[in-house]
């Protein structure tokens, strides 16, 4: 795992920049760094040794030809690869899968990356024929970002190296945020930057003679189902995804496992232990209130296969790790990576890689709305008027409980849902916590809503869930979170928040081919009546304690709720008074004050929104303006001292 970063121009002078670059991402490859200066090229490096300790330095060069390249990730069939190419006479001066892209790039040209399994994002600078090709994995895993510059192009495999390159101004870019609030991600190739994009995944950008173009190189259809009966084809799902597991721990320095407690990490945990020759060293943590806590599962799993078991309780204190958080995703924070942050500080301590569960959700069915859409269609049988009328005025009337997936939030997710279809429904689903369009155009002033003119966020969705290689509603849904959610969100910050640890992160349900595999399972199996992760159930049922297979899901979290009503009721009081986006006219004072003292009081459940809006506002004073890391916890210092003189009174 490492960091790239490059300029192309053939003013030399820009490749100045190229050295502050590259420091910014040395957290990302602690072991070593690269640098060099080419014929219209500038390419740096910052490296994890994970594959050839010794032998994978880079940049590196083709030798009977002037190619470089700086690659980040992990190729896990370059063994195959390279004894192919091998027969075909070729020589190799490393072991490490970078040389093998080179020798790739040789025989095939771009298309190079169509043979490539694994996690990357690539840069390859070919001098002859002064082209840069850029290209980033299937699902999204390894990020890369661009910008233009007035005679060339820049990239870098984190936003803030381009930032600290001056090449482009430091200004919000309001689409993406519009987008963001409603969706927890920022979509396409938007970020919240404006001038710097993102290369989304599966595509690879090719920059030849000041012209640049941008192209997918990797489709999948969920059309072509398998055929077979339901043994059948969980035993073909049982075999691909133990093989995909063992290529996964690929490795010259020992591999662990992060360990939540739940279905997915704990299958791809028991598959480890099955093909190890020494005890998995695994990773959990969880906090002391117990409707929020998982620790208790993963020791279950532990100890059934006798891990070297580490786990953690943190406490309510997060709101100190913000800052940092932010700075590593270039984002604002979301819940989710608090978890990711913590478990990857206290799994670097111990190894350099782990294998995760993510990706199970989306592949097979995992997340209440899955369900939830299956029960609004049995909710509809109620008349529209009722719905709409009576029953939303009985249901605003059910106190929220603010607890993790409290009823009154079902109640009013089921009711709002079922006045909507198909994909309506679906986009409406994804914003129903954070922001609406309808609560967009009262947070957003006139001026900004008259400066993004026409724009939806659920079009960002709406064009993935009405595409033609999809036809079933399940599959709809899970191709949709694909192509959305897991490379703009998940995948995103799982990669942010272990790189902040110099931890590597790999993920076998979202090797590309395994997930070609799963889109061809037929949808009852994934969805089968409410049964959520059907077919992934009766797999792990092989493997994994009875008790963890029919669980509910939980998902890691931390109650919020809570603690922005106890906790962190001043710092949340005072940071609407002193908002740089109502400051700069960006959001309504009254919305936004309301909103906050509605949680506080009791009255309403509004922890997703308000935690965007606290997050938004760290992240401008840390990118925007600038502000060092001190300046900031001092302000959220005095803001949290006056709750414990609260107390005292």
């Amino acid at each position: 795992m490492c960091g790239i970063a490059g300029i192309i121009s053939d003013d030399s002078n820009l490749y100045k920049a190229l050295p502050k670059m590259l420091a910014l991402l040395a957290h990302r490859g602690p072991d070593d760094e690269g640098i060099e200066y080419l014929n219209g090229a500038a390419l740096g490096h910052r490296r994890l040794s994970i594959i050839d300790l010794d032998g994978g330095h880079q940049p590196m060069f083709f030798v009977s030809k002037p190619v470089a390249i700086v690659f980040n990730g992990e190729i896990y069939n370059f063994p195959v690869l390279k004894r192919q190419l091998e027969a075909e006479g070729r020589r190799f001066n490393t072991r490490s899968d970078t040389e093998v892209i080179l020798h790739l790039y040789e025989k095939y040209g771009a298309d190079c990356v169509k043979y490539l399994d694994g996690m990357f994002a690539i840069a390859i600078w070919d001098e002859t024929e002064k082209k840069l090709v850029l290209a980033r994995d299937h699902l999204g895993q390894k990020p890369l970002f661009f910008c233009e510059i007035p005679c060339g192009l820049a990239f870098a495999s984190e936003v803030k190296g381009l930032l600290e390159s001056n090449f482009v101004k430091r200004e919000t870019d309001l689409e993406a945020l519009y987008h963001y609030i409603s969706l927890r991600f920022v979509p396409d190739q938007f970020t919240l930057f404006k001038g710097i994009k993102k290369l989304p995944a599966a595509h690879r950008l090719i920059y030849e003679k000041g012209k640049l173009r941008i192209e997918r190189y990797w489709e999948f259809s969920y059309l072509d189902k398998i055929n077979g009966t339901e043994e059948e084809i969980t035993d073909q799902l049982d075999f691909m995804l133990f093989q995909t597991v063992k290529d996964h721990m690929l490795s010259d320095v020992p591999v662990g496992s992060f360990l939540s407690g739940g279905i997915d990490s704990s299958l791809i945990t028991a598959m480890m232990a099955r093909q190890s020759e020494k005890p998995v060293s695994t990773f959990s943590i969880g906090v002391k209130e117990q409707d929020f806590n998982e620790l208790p599962f993963a020791k279950l799993l532990a100890d059934q296969y006798k891990t070297q078991h580490h786990e953690q309780v943190v406490q309510a204190d997060l709101i100190h790790l913000l800052p940092k958080m932010i700075w590593h995703l270039d984002e604002p924070s979301d819940p989710f990576g608090v978890g990711i942050y913590l478990v990857s500080q206290l799994a670097a301590k111990h190894v350099k890689v782990v294998l995760s569960g993510d990706g199970g959700d989306e592949l097979f069915a995992g997340y209440d709305r899955f369900s939830g859409n299956h029960l609004a269609n049995i909710y509809c049988v109620i008349p529209r008027f009722l719905r709409k009328s009576l029953l939303k005025k009985i249901i605003e009337m059910v106190p929220d409980s603010f607890t993790y997936k409290s009823f009154s939030q079902k109640l009013r997710w089921l009711n709002e849902m079922s006045l909507l279809d198909h994909g309506d429904r679906y986009a409406e689903s994804m914003s129903f916590l954070r922001y609406t369009e309808e609560a967009k155009s009262h947070l957003f002033t006139e001026w900004v809503k008259k400066e993004l003119g026409y724009t939806n966020s659920r079009e960002k969705i709406l064009v993935h869930f009405n595409c033609p290689n999809v036809n079933e509603l399940v599959d709809r849904m899970l191709y949709t979170d694909l192509m959305t959610r897991m490379p703009d969100h998940l995948l995103m910050i799982v990669d942010r928040m272990a790189m902040a640890h110099s931890l590597e992160v790999r993920p076998p349900l979202l090797e590309h081919k395994m997930v070609e595999f799963a889109a061809r399972i037929p949808a009852n199996l994934k969805l089968n009546g409410v049964k959520l992760k059907y077919i992934l159930r009766k797999v792990a049922s092989r493997y994994i304690d009875p008790s963890l297979v029919t669980r509910k899901k939980q998902g890691f979290g931390f109650p919020l709720a809570y603690w922005m009503r106890k906790e962190l009721k001043p710092f949340l009081r005072n940071i609407v008074k002193e908002s740089r986006f109502i400051e700069h006219k960006i959001f309504d004072h009254e919305y936004v004050h309301n909103m906050t003292e509605e949680h506080i009081a009791g009255k309403r459940d509004h922890n997703f929104r308000i935690w965007i809006f606290m997050n938004l506002e760290i992240w401008y004073r840390l990118f925007i303006e600038q502000q060092s890391f001190n300046t900031i916890q001092e302000w959220i210092n005095k803001y949290m001292r006056m709750e414990y003189r609260d107390k005292l009174l």
